[in-house]
Order: C-alpha cells, then sequence, then structure tokens
C-alpha cells in the first residue's frame, strides 16, 4: 500500500487561508511609519498580490508565481530596500497579528510563524 504524503499548509488552508492572511497583512502596512514608505501607494495591491502568490507557491499551491516572475531570489528582489532589524521586527509583529486574527489550526500558525521568522531575519540588508 501506497505511504500518503503529509498534507501542506495549502492542503489545509487553501488559497483563501493565504489570501486572508496576506490582506490581513496588507491592511497595516500603508499607515506603518517603517512599513509604509517602502510600499509606494501605486503598488501596494501588486505587492500583496505577489506575496500572496509566492505564499501559495511556497506552501504548496499551484506555481503560478514561478511561471509569472521565475525563482523567488528573495535577497536579489529586496535588494533595493533598506531592512534592518527595526524593519524585519515590525514586518514579523504585522504578520504575526495577521496569523493571530487568521484563525488557523495551531500547528499551521506555527508552521507560517516558524517561516516567516526566518525569513524575515534572512532578508536584512542594513545594519541601519
Amino acid at each position: 500500500m501506497a505511504e500518503s504524503s503529509p498534507e501542506t499548509v495549502f492542503d489545509v488552508i487553501g488559497e483563501d487561508g493565504l489570501t486572508r492572511l496576506v490582506r490581513g497583512f496588507y491592511e497595516h502596512v500603508p499607515g506603518d511609519e517603517i512599513l509604509g514608505p517602502m510600499y509606494p501607494p501605486s503598488d501596494l495591491a501588486a505587492a500583496e498580490r505577489r506575496l500572496r502568490e509566492f505564499l501559495i507557491y511556497r506552501f504548496g499551491g499551484p506555481d503560478r508565481y514561478i511561471v509569472e516572475r521565475g525563482p523567488p531570489r528573495l535577497r536579489v528582489r529586496h535588494a533595493p530596500f533598506v531592512i534592518h532589524q527595526a524593519a524585519r521586527d515590525r514586518w514579523f509583529q504585522l504578520m504575526n497579528a495577521s496569523l493571530d486574527s487568521a484563525g488557523f489550526a495551531p500547528e499551521i500558525v506555527a508552521a507560517l510563524r516558524a517561516f516567516f521568522a526566518e525569513t524575515a531575519t534572512f532578508l536584512i540588508n542594513s545594519d541601519g
């Protein structure tokens, strides 16, 4: 008998769950004194779509992100932005608030939180 593969985050929360998570995050970005200036209002909807599509791909969903944008190359894509510890911490704080309000099962929250913590730290590119 074939072993069934474990469920992915995408299998459990689906596109709707990741959409809700990313929307919750971006609701707080425009007025944020640290992150707001990094997101021009004219690009906010596109930034939300890019993050949503990346997370859908990363957590087991369709590969639309890869088809549209190619490999993630997160450090290269974020290089134009000054990402210091305070920016990393604020991004993580806002994402955590969105996670807390998303209503996901604890194991999903833990998996996403671990990924976000590691990735946000990885993207720091400035001491300032």
